[in-house]
């Protein structure tokens, strides 16, 4: 069963996707790819505060609930192999300072975004 609600996760964290990367066209165009950084972060966020409801002091999802959550949605919804074929193309264009500031940018926002969800989530079980 839970490879059932897995893939009902990721279906919707997909389709999640794909509408906030095509909002994010729409408003800022398709010169940078802050659809997939936006997607990215929020997904960290969401990873971030749920890594803290499964963990033995803070338990709050399990079995099933957590596969949905965490392997399905947020698997679907982010989007690293989006991210990293945006970065190369960046560089392949000639663009160095985006595709840097891309890769960069990424990385400190999701860990950050990871990080704030967790302990926010910490703060709010208090």
């Amino acid at each position: 069963m839970s490879y059932l609600w897995v893939a009902i996760g990721s279906a919707l964290g997909g389709m999640g996707r794909y509408a906030c990367s095509g909002i994010g066209v729409r408003f800022f165009g398709e010169a940078f790819p802050w659809g997939t950084l936006f997607v990215n972060v929020a997904g960290s966020l969401v990873i971030g505060a749920l890594a803290f409801a499964v963990e033995a002091d803070g338990r709050i999802l399990a079995g099933d609930s957590r596969a949905f959550l965490m392997i399905g949605l947020c698997g679907g919804f982010t989007t690293f192999s989006a991210f990293s074929l945006e970065a190369l193309n960046l560089a392949r264009n000639g663009d160095w300072a985006a595709a840097s500031g891309y890769v960069a940018g990424s990385v400190v926002l999701c860990l950050a975004a990871a990080a704030i969800g967790y302990f926010g989530a910490a703060a709010l079980a208090r």
